[in-house]
């Protein structure tokens, strides 16, 4: 069975999330919280951050369940 990858893209980069791999640590809502809210939905709102904070955030993810790849 294929993992579930979910996607967030602002234009110049795109966030990767896999559920499956998540934790729940908590640092992506501690460091970014008005990128990152569990209640809503969609939970990752990916413009209010700039790519460089993201990246910086997505970085510090100690399960590897974020991830983000730069759009060409």
């Amino acid at each position: 069975m294929k993992e579930e990858i979910k996607e967030y893209s602002n234009g110049e980069i795109t966030i990767t999330w896999e559920p499956k791999k998540c934790t729940h640590a908590g640092i992506c809502v501690k460091t970014l919280p008005k990128v990152y809210n569990p209640i809503a939905r969609p939970w990752i709102k990916i413009n209010n951050a700039s790519s460089q904070e993201l990246v910086d955030q997505i970085d510090r993810c100690p399960s590897g369940a974020l991830g983000y790849r730069k759009n060409s």
